[in-house]
């Protein structure tokens, strides 16, 4: 999984723009009536003052989610001491739903909405998909939601993700697992799965010191750490998918500019047919690998 970026959700001090609505929503809660919040004037004075460039924006969106006026003034605090927004106010925008993300969980990416449009262009009509390192289900969700009638799973090592992608997927028939990478997932899928998206964490070891402090400190390791090149984690789903790929099926996987050789590589050693996907405005890259047989 990716470090926060220009392409993902904004932080205090970022010039990236907070959630926007969008078509669907998570759980609820039922906002207080504005007479009774504060105004935005005030959670936009604590906001800026934080250093929040879209301090207008935030707010209202702190306004849109909360019941009470404390608490509305506890998540402009929250916000404003470096919490990620998507976990202050619930939800994070991706490839136009809402997601929910609890605390503690890895908050999706906006360059990670190319993966999900590389696996609908490489297998328009796919059965079986699977989320692997699935975080908050984001990229499941969204497959479902574009594909229609899909069976869907969900994996993660981080006990807290699985139980976000959980409340996710269910209204599509999904079902998540807790555990490591394959081992987590039913034996009966071998050889099934259409669309294996694999949001793998591929940020060398050496530079997660470096990562955004939202991201650094609010966010699992295990979603961020990729080992001594940061492609630990890609090595071991590459050399096992091609067991779990139905032929036709693809596996899929985001990486850096950098790394995309050495990960385009580990793909073929494991006998899939490889492309390298790009999109330069999201500096997005994802290698996608075919079971030809």
């Amino acid at each position: 999984m990716p470090p926060r970026s220009p392409a993902s959700s904004s932080s205090p001090a970022s010039s990236s723009p907070p959630p926007r609505p969008s078509r669907s929503s998570p759980v609820g809660s039922t906002p207080a009536p504005a007479s009774l919040l504060p105004s935005v004037d005030v959670l936009v004075a604590v906001l800026r003052g934080a250093g929040c460039v879209f301090a207008e924006d935030e707010a209202e969106l702190i306004l849109g989610a909360a019941r009470t006026p404390d608490e509305a003034a506890a998540m402009a605090a929250r916000r404003a001491a470096g919490l990620p927004l998507e976990h202050v106010v619930g939800w994070a925008e991706f490839h136009g739903l809402r997601i929910t993300v609890e605390p503690g969980v890895f908050v999706p990416r906006r360059r990670t909405e190319f993966l999900v449009d590389q696996a609908l262009a490489a297998v328009p009509h796919a059965r079986v998909v699977v989320d692997l390192c699935c975080g908050s289900g984001a990229v499941g969700a969204a497959l479902a939601v574009s594909l229609g009638q899909v069976e869907l799973h969900a994996a993660d090592i981080d006990a807290a993700a699985v139980s976000c992608a959980r409340r996710n997927i269910a209204e599509h028939g999904g079902h998540a697992y807790a555990g490591d990478l394959f081992a987590a997932l039913p034996g009966q899928l071998r050889g099934r799965i259409d669309i294996l998206a694999a949001n793998v964490p591929y940020v060398p070891t050496g530079e997660v010191p470096l990562l955004p402090a939202e991201a650094r400190d609010h966010e699992p390791l295990t979603a961020l750490d990729g080992g001594g090149d940061g492609l630990d984690v890609l090595r071991r789903v590459a050399a096992e998918a091609p067991r779990w790929l139905a032929p036709g099926g693809c596996l899929l996987v985001e990486t850096s500019e950098r790394q995309a050789p050495a990960a385009v590589e580990a793909f073929t050693r494991s006998g899939l047919t490889v492309r390298l996907a790009e999109d330069e405005e999201l500096y997005a890259h994802v290698v996608v690998g075919t079971r030809v047989r």
